[in-house]
């Protein structure tokens, strides 16, 4: 065994194992991977049914190169041991169901609501497995269509300031002076007051900071359309942020969705669409206000644990440990 001395002033010897050396050691003699009964599948699913609980979570995350695996998890095991219900490679419905109608139909059917976002397998799947579930829409998917579309307004105007500076600059050389841009009262250009409103526009307007505030009101003072769609994303979060019953909420957001259809923005049309797919689903969260947080907090703790292992090599292996953990 490789070793290594960290001391030799002392009457004894301390040594420290090389790393490599010893997760080998721990895969081929000191776990138990070798006799593990989902071993032999384990890079295309594992699956736990006695951590399958009341409420549940799916989502999809990325495990090594790229390549998408399915997570379900259980809320109440907060991350910890008991969370991790099932790993399935890919996103397909079709290979997602079939792996977890394994799962005995009455532990199915106790799941009493189950969070994903609106991808249309996502959805299949819950129908199908958890067919006594509700479904709830997270909100934090809800409003980032809002944020994208928000923000793709301002970057179409940002190309528009950096067309017209760029015709400037051709037009001032042209005629053989130095071209010299606008720059406003706080400093900015009006290129340079786009790029820099974006994370603003991303928060609360009493969380700006002085030159924040500063910013917004320049740029909304130039772009009304922004100001306006900045104003339906603030709205969409104050009915999320608002501890509302069901009936109210439906009214909000049936009136907030007739001001995105008023304002006319093509930008929102994806969200109109998406209110019309999902709309029963999303309002499901005013009933205990379930998001996908969890899933996402899960997906964090996979790719810090892929991080410490310098990425993974060895999937089923990969797995296996996670599963120790999670599971």
């Amino acid at each position: 065994m490789d070793t290594y001395p960290i001391s030799s002033n002392s009457l004894e010897k301390f040594y420290y194992i090389n790393g490599d050396y010893f997760g080998q050691q721990y895969k081929e003699h000191l776990s138990d991977f070798k006799t593990w009964e989902q071993k032999n599948h384990a890079k295309d699913w594992v699956l736990f049914p006695d951590n399958v609980g009341s409420r549940l979570s799916i989502d999809e995350t990325a495990l090594t190169n790229g390549e998408l695996y399915t997570i379900v998890t259980n809320k109440a095991g907060k991350g910890k041991k008991g969370t991790l219900v099932a790993i399935i490679e890919g996103t397909g419905a079709e290979k997602v169901i079939k792996v977890l109608d394994k799962i005995p139909e009455e532990i199915r059917d106790s799941v009493e609501e189950v969070t994903l976002d609106m991808a249309n397998s996502m959805g299949k799947i819950v129908r199908s497995c958890f067919s006594k579930a509700n479904r709830v829409i997270d909100r934090f998917h809800v409003q980032k269509l809002a944020y994208d579309a928000l923000q793709e307004i301002r970057i179409a105007h940002r190309w528009d300031a950096i067309n017209e500076e760029t015709n400037a600059i051709e037009n001032a050389k042209a005629d053989g002076i130095k071209y010299i841009p606008e720059v406003l009262s706080n400093g900015d250009t009006k290129k340079q007051l786009l790029a820099r409103s974006r994370y603003l526009l991303f928060k609360s307007g009493e969380k700006w900071t002085n030159k924040q505030k500063e910013r917004a009101a320049m740029l909304f003072e130039f772009y009304p359309d922004i100001k306006q769609a900045y104003s339906l994303t603030h709205s969409l979060r104050m009915i999320f942020s608002k501890n509302i019953d069901k009936g109210v909420a439906y009214t909000k957001m049936a009136k907030w969705f007739n001001d995105v259809t008023d304002s006319g923005f093509k930008s929102f049309n994806t969200i109109s669409a998406t209110f019309y797919s999902h709309y029963p689903e999303i309002l499901n969260f005013f009933d205990n206000r379930s998001t996908n947080a969890s899933a996402e907090s899960f997906n964090a703790k996979l790719k810090a644990f892929r991080a410490t292992q310098r990425g993974v090599v060895d999937i089923d292996f990969f797995i296996y440990r996670v599963a120790k953990i999670y599971a």
